[in-house]
């Protein structure tokens, strides 16, 4: 039995990471392909800041990221303005929000263009 849990907890361990390295190569391509440093997605609140101003224009709304329940709507606006950001739709920000590292992925590597703040 300790074994098997063992396992599963080294399973769920290399999931978690290869979650988290998928994301920040996403991530990088992204802020580069927005004229950002790429170096900026491993900065944990600078990138936050830098993923806000890329959405918003006003970086230091990453703010509201830290105060409970808003974060939730804050995060749901963020996926929408980004989505819209580099031409997406609403379908594109829903799956921003469920699956952020394949999201994030497919906006680093496809041809879309960031095309600024959008109002």
């Amino acid at each position: 039995m300790v074994v098997y849990r063992e396992v599963l907890t080294s399973f769920y361990t290399f999931i978690i990471v290869a979650l988290w390295v998928l994301t920040i190569i996403g991530k990088w391509k992204m802020f580069e392909k927005a004229g950002e440093p790429g170096w900026a997605s491993i900065i944990p609140f600078y990138a936050d800041y830098k993923l806000y101003q890329m959405a918003w224009g006003n970086g230091w709304l990453f703010l509201l990221a830290l105060v409970p329940v808003v974060n939730i709507v804050v995060a749901a606006i963020v996926c929408w303005k980004l989505a819209q950001a580099f031409g997406k739709g609403v379908g594109f920000a829903i799956g921003m929000f469920l699956i952020p590292s394949l999201f994030y992925m497919i906006l680093g590597f496809d041809a879309s263009q960031y095309l600024g703040v959008q109002d």
